[in-house]
């Protein structure tokens, strides 16, 4: 600034008007360009805050999902698990292989477990009411969110429509037939009757859906996966 100040005292006791002119032209110029390297460094700084940001939301959701995978895994295991025994009762009772009374008592008081996901969080609403979906510019990953959700809600309500029909249906046909404490059945011509079979064969069909929209879910998580890997690889 000292030697900006010694010129522009030259130029004037020289008189020479036109290179102080120049002069303060330059001068001028430096200044808006310096101003403008500022903005530049600035702007250039915030988008950096807003990358790393956005980076940070994508492994969040990476690790969310990530989490749900297990469980969903854990819940189609266990849902699996009990629809072969449920259909292997089915299996029994269609034959009315009474011999079979003392396999068949364990899996009829196994009717009352269910698998239960139970997700609760909502990913993109969330993003949304935060501000977070502003800074996220992958919209493929953002969609394919949205749909997921969307995929967990279903998962709910089928899981819902299980526990209710356990409930309502399902403990009042089993409490009169065993013995919960030795699964000992009492009275097998309530069970080897259509309408006992009937319902068991109705937990089956809620149970198959169960484990197609788990797998569709997972199937969901593997492709928000692969878009997270590939953004952060490109980053």
């Amino acid at each position: 600034m000292k030697l900006f100040r010694k010129i522009r005292q030259t130029l004037i006791k020289e008189g020479n008007i036109k290179k102080y002119l120049l002069y303060a032209i330059g001068e001028i110029l430096l200044v808006m360009i310096g101003i403008s390297l500022a903005f530049q460094l600035d702007s250039w700084n915030e988008n950096i805050i807003k990358k790393n940001t956005e980076i940070r939301y994508y492994e969040n959701i990476r690790d969310q999902i990530d989490d749900d995978k297990r469980l969903i895994l854990e819940q189609m295991d266990y849902n699996n698990r009990y629809m072969a025994q449920y259909k292997y009762a089915n299996e029994i009772i269609e034959s009315n292989n009474r011999k079979l009374l003392d396999t068949l008592g364990p899996i009829i008081r196994n009717l009352t477990q269910y698998s239960d996901f139970d997700r609760q969080g909502n990913i993109y609403e969330t993003m949304v009411n935060s501000g977070e979906i502003k800074i996220m510019r992958n919209f493929a990953i953002v969609n394919k969110i949205r749909a997921l959700e969307e995929k967990y809600i279903y998962i709910n309500r089928m899981e819902n429509i299980h526990y209710d029909a356990m409930l309502t249906y399902v403990i009042p046909a089993i409490t009169p037939t065993i013995k919960f404490s030795t699964t000992q059945i009492k009275r097998p011509e309530l069970i080897f009757n259509y309408e006992f079979q009937n319902l068991v064969l109705a937990l089956l069909q809620v149970m198959t859906e169960k484990d197609e929209v788990y797998k569709e879910a997972l199937e969901q998580i593997k492709v928000i996966t692969a878009l997270i890997a590939e953004e952060l690889e490109s980053n």
